[in-house]
């Protein structure tokens, strides 16, 4: 009998997943001191290519890790970011915007601690540090847009609801990454204008890039808290279930060619 199971066992087990890996790490950046949430599935191999998860301006917390955890399953090493340091984060827009002006008024301060974070999840050796790609909502869409426009090391880059201006445009030649912007087409934060000159800049710096609006989306659409967060600071936010879905299928897909996973 007990080889019996044994058989069912092993027939069964490439269907046999193990559980998702996480660690709370801390590394510093300057004189801050960060805490990122890491997590990988060794069931999905080793040496693979890893993601940054920039969060929303309300600070790394539960949705950044869970997207990082959905990263993971997909067979990446995922490293949820803290740009604020020691792991701040509220759902009060105060504290919020005040924690998320706290890094953009100095643009070396946000380079600092994406570098730092990037450096750390290269370093991993169950990493491959050729494949490192970065997606970030909100404030963290923006963030990663801006690494890429600074030329950091990423091959792919994808921002979900963030804001597409910027005070360092891309230069002809700067940008390593593969761009991907999804964003709502009823986002009352990101102006016809300055999508308008999101594409034309990504065109004339020669970037390779895909830009798509969800038509009648609001800010926010891919969690689903924001419509409780929305309704708690007055915010024009509201998740939206099928531009959810729709954005992080054409995320897959990018990733998917860029990484072959």
């Amino acid at each position: 009998m007990k080889y019996g199971l044994l058989l069912i066992v092993l027939l069964f087990s490439p269907w046999l997943q193990a559980e998702l890996r996480e660690e709370s790490i801390d590394y510093r950046a300057g004189d801050s001191v960060l805490k990122g949430y890491l997590v990988w599935d060794d069931a999905k191999g080793d040496h693979q290519p890893g993601v940054l998860v920039v969060h929303e301006w309300w600070g790394l917390n539960d949705y950044a890790r869970k997207r990082a955890r959905m990263l993971a399953e997909l067979g990446y090493t995922a490293l949820a970011v803290d740009m604020y340091g020691d792991g701040k984060n509220s759902e009060h827009a105060k504290d919020a915007e005040a924690f998320m002006n706290s890094v953009v008024k100095n643009e070396g301060v946000s380079r600092q601690r994406f570098l730092a974070a990037r450096d750390l999840l290269a370093g991993r050796p169950d990493v491959d540090a050729d494949n490192i790609g970065a997606i970030g909502y909100c404030f963290g869409g923006s963030t990663v847009l801006n690494m890429a426009r600074l030329g950091v090391d990423l091959k792919a880059v994808v921002s979900f609801h963030g804001n597409l201006a910027t005070q360092t445009p891309a230069q002809p030649g700067k940008v390593k990454a593969k761009v991907l912007a999804l964003n709502g087409g009823a986002d009352g934060f990101v102006t016809p204008e300055s999508i308008e000159a999101f594409n034309k800049e990504m065109t004339q710096a020669g970037v390779d890039y895909r830009f798509v609006n969800y038509p009648g989306v609001l800010h926010g659409f891919t969690n689903p808290d924001a419509d409780r967060l929305g309704k708690a600071n007055d915010l024009p936010v509201a998740y939206d279930a099928e531009a959810d879905r729709q954005s992080w299928a054409a995320m897959r897909q990018l990733f998917k060619d860029v990484f072959g996973r």
